[in-house]
């Protein structure tokens, strides 16, 4: 019992410095998106790897404070769903250069956190038949589609303004600190690539999981459904860009509306 409540104060005080860290992560890439200052920038790159490393740790101590996998309450997640897209923003940079990038993501990632703030961290109990190696792997695959979603929606946002900008004919403040539009609709492309292939995977493995706990593959209730509904908004998009050929303002539109369908369903995927 001792243990579990030191436990809960750790990482209690562990998800406060994950704000702190965070919320320091976003106002210097504010301050390096008005500056342009190389130095700023890498200070904010390595005060999100630090944040992304609290995060990290956070899941370890949720894991052995709930005894499974933390994505099963709204507050788990959410705060999974902030890591999976500092994750994948990470891994993106890690290979790509794409200006003032981060200040967008960095945004976003403080959002989730802010908002998985404000869910009860409360432990609830997993139901036995769902006690299975799958949890991970389907809904680890499920969040970490979201986080490259998340990238392409922050992409789609930086997209329209710079297109705003070239229209007006009066190139502002947002020109030169924002990419090209073709280097936009490239990031789009990958991240709604790399996004849409893990969600397929999410999608196969969850009916694995579903085999395994209640002996069907497809059950039709809400969860599901939901999940079936943002796939399909996906696979929509996949086909009308690489298909149809789709690009520019119609593409970063779709990947800003599609984002929006998996905020709105998550909160019925999670409950």
């Amino acid at each position: 019992m001792e243990q579990r409540v030191l436990l809960h104060e750790i990482s209690y005080l562990l998800f406060q410095g994950v704000l702190v860290v965070t919320f320091a992560a976003c106002a210097t890439y504010l301050v390096f998106f008005i500056s342009q200052q190389s130095r700023v920038r890498l200070w904010a790159r390595s005060i999100l790897i630090v944040s992304w490393s609290m995060q990290s740790l956070y899941i370890v101590l949720r894991y052995f404070l709930v005894g499974n996998t933390p994505v099963t309450t709204y507050h788990e997640a959410v705060f999974f769903f902030a890591w999976a897209t500092t994750s994948a923003y990470l891994s993106f940079r890690w290979r790509y250069t794409v200006k003032n990038f981060g200040t967008f993501v960095s945004l976003l990632i403080f959002g989730l956190l802010l908002v998985s703030s404000f869910t009860t961290r409360e432990v609830i109990p997993l139901e036995p038949a769902l006690r299975s190696w799958w949890l991970p792997v389907h809904v680890g695959l499920s969040l970490v589609s979201y986080g490259f979603l998340a990238l392409a929606f922050c992409g789609g946002l930086m997209y329209l303004l710079q297109e705003r900008e070239l229209k007006s004919r009066k190139l502002g403040y947002f020109f030169s600190r924002l990419p090209s539009l073709d280097a936009l609709d490239h990031l789009n492309s990958h991240c709604l690539t790399v996004g849409f292939a893990f969600l397929s995977l999410g999608m196969v493995t969850g009916s694995f999981w579903s085999k395994q706990a209640w002996g069907t593959y497809w059950r039709w209730n809400p969860k599901e459904v939901c999940s079936l509904i943002i796939w399909l908004v996906y696979l929509v998009q996949i086909h009308q860009r690489f298909t149809v050929g789709w690009r520019g303002r119609r593409a970063a539109l779709m990947v800003i509306g599609g984002f929006a369908v998996v905020i709105i369903t998550l909160w019925q995927v999670i409950r």
